[in-house]
């Protein structure tokens, strides 16, 4: 034997008549490429005359395996249609598209070869699977002239090709022209309306085809199931009408099509159907369980706790029935995981992801990424994506919605650079999402190059895009930008009509607010909870009481809309505004959310601006008796301590504080400028510039002097003692405005972030400062915006 293992130029066994049934018998067993051309040797050296039947299955076998069978082909003394069509067929399959056609078109030039049906059938396959539509229509072209289109299988392959390539209208009529048709017409119709989303027109050709006596397969009923899955509400009832179709035909033991109507039934909401279908399935294998586990965790929110851990239950029963658990079963899982917050469980199904080798695939690793990073362990969510052998972009934007999440802004904004790096384009989602860090951080000029990343990249039409842009710059202090990216923007829905409404309630701007509102209602867009936080905050922000409440009033009555912690907060703090304080008490008393700490700390708020003593120590009390780890309240009284002149009972405030080991968030200043962006903290010195800016700051403190000095307008703070004074000379956002007034132009305004709320000293000291300097200062706390103009707020000094 030689070193291909066979008898060289020996004569066939006795059990094949000739050497042709010889080589095609080890062909047929070939299952690898080097057993093909070990064959193909063979040939070569030991039959000097092969068929061209044999020739055509060792090239089936290369185009099967792999190999050279383009040489082949070129090599073959003797070709005909088969020949080619094997190769055509080869090349569409590998996505070579280009290669297939120019195959095709050498067979119609070569000699002695006649292109039949088959033929163009490849081509049109080619032009299909590489969606060519132009190409497509210049085979259609070249299939009439030769009179092929008559027959069912060019023509059926000739709806497939335009429906894959999108041109349904054409798809149509090159079916009504067909002069025969088969299932297979139907199918591929139905299929091509599906995918192209025209639901109505896919029912009237399955009505239709129901009607012509053609009996139902499958593939035309699981196309159709797809159909009713995807639509919206206006075919729901259809549903049941194709189950009902489905019993009929007989195939309701199906698992694929059990699978594909456990789908619909959960997709439309109607859980309680999908979960008898389930049941009903006689022997389900695991792709059905894949659907129910699915359905049962689809909508975390509506479906309830209850319903998660059902799935979770199915689970286990696919591992005690000894299936093998597929990357779709262990993604629903951990999905179901992740909404039933049960960190436990989502690590033991970890361990099966690792079991069965799937710590790997790309479809685990971002609902893995996402459960770690919900609750909170960023670590194993890190060590998650670094194990992915493959990062796309469904793993790096969840690494960045992650990183949001849970406040690491910055690093989200660095991995989108790391993204970038490694070649990959973000899509939509994944700018949004920096977006929405960029907002955070407030960096407008970051934020900037990100929305002209998106534009460059043709995403700047996406209303989801725009949405993120308008709070971006409005959380960037920019409200002129947000409106006009609003105004550029083609189509507002929801989300955009709340952002604009929002913005301008944050900045204080409560009638500009209130005119979008009204613009929303005009345009038809349904208001929704966010909308009325928005409308009620402006009122709140805007003092204007009876508009206040007359939207709260609205949002239950007319939209039913049931008010949450947030919306009652705002009441109390419109309320409050007015000095309402009984009644505010009383709200609060009255609600269901009379336990939640937030809503007495609004009060308490009202209480020192009022200086209204007795009732702020008894709101703090309650504070403390619901939260007593916070430090908010505890400053709170202290504050209103201090402006009553009690400083006995303030200096108490602290000790309790010291005893009870609460204590309180250092204050965070930052400000963007060209170089970056540069925070601080009260008393900072760490900066490069510290001696510049110190100085800065004693320059502005000096003006400040000389004109409070001269000031009769009673803007000069009494409630400061001299003890405090030079430390609060020093706090975080002065630094950071100092800083501004050294690097900005003049006409350019100075934007600082703060993450507490800003002191009364500062707030008064900006308000001279904007008006020693002739500069417009724009806070950000964590309340609300400050526009400090010519010595004046845009709070009226009420936050």
């Amino acid at each position: 034997r030689d070193e291909t293992g066979m008898p060289p130029r020996a004569p066939p066994p006795a059990a094949f008549p000739s050497l042709d049934a010889y080589y095609l018998h080890h062909l047929r067993s070939c299952s690898t490429p080097r057993h093909a051309a070990a064959v193909h040797a063979h040939v070569v050296r030991a039959h000097p005359f092969p068929s061209l039947f044999l020739r055509n299955t060792l090239l089936a076998a290369y185009c099967r395996l792999g190999g050279p069978a383009r040489r082949l082909l070129d090599e073959m003394p003797r070709a005909n249609a088969v020949s080619f069509n094997l190769l055509i067929d080869a090349y569409s399959r590998s996505g070579q598209a280009d290669a297939s056609l120019e195959t095709f078109t050498r067979a119609r030039h070569s000699v002695g070869v006649k292109a039949d049906r088959f033929t163009y059938a490849a081509a049109l396959a080619a032009c299909s699977r590489a969606g060519r539509l132009r190409e497509g229509k210049a085979v259609h072209a070249l299939a009439v002239l030769e009179g092929l289109t008559g027959g069912v299988f060019v023509s059926n392959s000739l709806v497939s090709m335009y429906a894959r390539c999108g041109d349904m209208g054409q798809a149509r009529r090159v079916f009504d022209a067909a002069q025969e048709r088969d299932d297979v017409s139907w199918n591929a119709l139905v299929s091509g309306y599906v995918r192209a989303g025209a639901h109505d027109d896919m029912l009237r050709v399955f009505a239709l085809m129901r009607r012509s006596g053609i009996g139902l397969n499958s593939f035309a009923l699981g196309s159709v199931i797809k159909c009713c899955a995807g639509s919206d509400d206006s075919v729901r009832d259809i549903a049941a009408a194709v189950h009902g179709c489905v019993v009929k035909a007989g195939l309701d033991s199906d698992v694929f099509l059990a699978s594909a109507m456990v789908d619909m039934y959960a997709k439309k909401g109607a859980l309680s159907e999908a979960v008898a279908l389930f049941k009903s399935v006689h022997d389900p294998n695991v792709v059905v369980f894949n659907a129910m586990i699915a359905g049962l965790c689809r909508d975390g929110a509506a479906v309830g706790m209850d319903v998660l851990r059902e799935a979770l239950c199915l689970y286990s029963e696919v591992q005690s029935q000894g299936m093998e658990p597929t990357e779709f079963t262990f993604s629903s899982v951990i999905r179901a995981c992740n909404l039933a917050g049960d960190l436990e469980f989502g690590k033991q199904i970890h361990g099966q992801v690792i079991k069965y080798c799937f710590q790997g695939d790309d479809f685990i690793g971002s609902p893995l990424i996402d459960l770690y990073f919900n609750s909170g362990c960023m670590e194993d969510g890190f060590r998650c994506f670094r194990s992915l052998p493959k990062q796309d972009v469904v793993t790096w934007t969840a690494m960045i919605s992650g990183c949001v999440q849970n406040e690491l802004f910055e690093r989200a904004l660095t991995l989108f650079h790391e993204l970038l790096a490694a070649g990959l384009k973000p899509d939509p989602f994944t700018i949004s999402t920096v977006m929405n860090a960029c907002a955070s951080l407030a960096v407008a000029r970051t934020g900037e190059q990100i929305q002209c990343f998106a534009t460059k990249s043709g995403f700047g039409r996406f209303t989801a895009i725009g949405n993120s842009c308008i709070h971006m710059y409005a959380r960037s202090g920019d409200v002129d930008a947000a409106v006009r990216r609003f105004q550029e923007m083609e189509l507002h829905d929801v989300v955009s009509w709340s952002a604009i409404i929002s913005s301008h309630a944050q900045h204080g701007c409560a009638r500009e607010a209130l005119r979008f509102f009204s613009e929303m209602v005009d345009a038809k867009v349904v208001p929704n909870e966010i909308t009325f936080l928005g409308v009620l905050t402006a009122c709140s922000h805007g003092g204007l009481v009876d508009e206040g409440l007359r939207y709260y009033e609205i949002m239950q009555e007319e939209y039913a809309l049931s008010p949450t912690i947030k919306h009652c907060t705002c009441v109390v703090d419109l309320l409050g505004r007015a000095g309402r304080l009984g009644d505010a008490e009383a709200f609060i008393r009255d609600s269901i959310f009379h336990d939640e700490p937030v809503i007495w700390r609004s009060l308490l708020a009202s209480c020192r601006i009022h200086r209204d003593m007795e009732r702020g120590q008894l709101v703090a009390d309650r504070i403390m008796e619901l939260q007593p780890s916070s430090s908010a309240s505890y400053v709170n009284l202290y504050n209103i301590y201090l402006d009553a002149g009690e400083l006995s009972l303030a200096s108490k405030i602290r000790d309790v504080m010291k005893e009870r080991g609460v204590k309180k968030e250092p204050g965070l200043s930052w400000i963007e400028l060209r170089s970056g962006v540069h925070s601080f903290v009260a008393g900072d010195k760490s900066h490069p510039e510290s001696n510049t800016i110190y100085s800065k700051l004693a320059e502005m403190l000096s003006k400040i002097d000389k004109l409070t000095a001269t000031d009769t307008s009673g803007t000069k703070s009494d409630d400061i003692t001299r003890n405090e004074q030079s430390w609060m000379n020093w706090h975080s956002e002065k630094l950071a405005v100092a800083l501004g007034l050294i690097h900005l132009p003049q006409p350019a305004p100075i934007r600082v972030m703060k993450n507490l709320r800003v002191c009364r000293d500062c707030h008064l000291a900006m308000k001279l400062i904007s008006k020693s300097e002739n500069r417009e200062i724009i806070l950000r706390d964590a309340i609300r915006f400050h526009h400090f103009r010519d010595g004046s707020c845009s709070c009226a000094d009420y936050w």
